[in-house]
């Protein structure tokens, strides 16, 4: 069992459970983290603008089965894919932010 005693913060918490920043496992957890963001900004505004999986893949040029991978944090997104399906699906502009 994991002695979390010792444990103040949230980043020691993940450093604890998920390794340093940089190794592969603190890698795939960061990966599969941001893909949930995501999935739930795409569920929710697709559910915003009361559009089904179907009709949002119509608007967007793509398919219901890639609507739900996302929704469902599963597979990989092409970038260029995410920005149709939300500027000509759901008529949002997307911001991204490197740190």
């Amino acid at each position: 069992m994991t002695d979390y005693k010792e444990i103040k913060t949230f980043d020691e918490l993940l450093e604890k459970e998920h390794g340093k920043i940089g190794t592969d496992s603190r890698n795939e957890y960061e990966e599969n983290a941001q893909m949930f963001i995501v999935s739930e900004m795409l569920k929710e505004a697709r559910k915003s603008a009361n559009l089904t999986q179907e009709q949002l893949a119509l608007k967007a040029g793509t398919k219901k089965s890639y609507i739900s991978k996302i929704e469902n944090a599963k597979g990989n997104i092409q970038l260029s894919t995410l920005i149709r399906i939300f500027e000509k699906g759901l008529n949002k502009k997307i911001g991204l932010t490197f740190l």
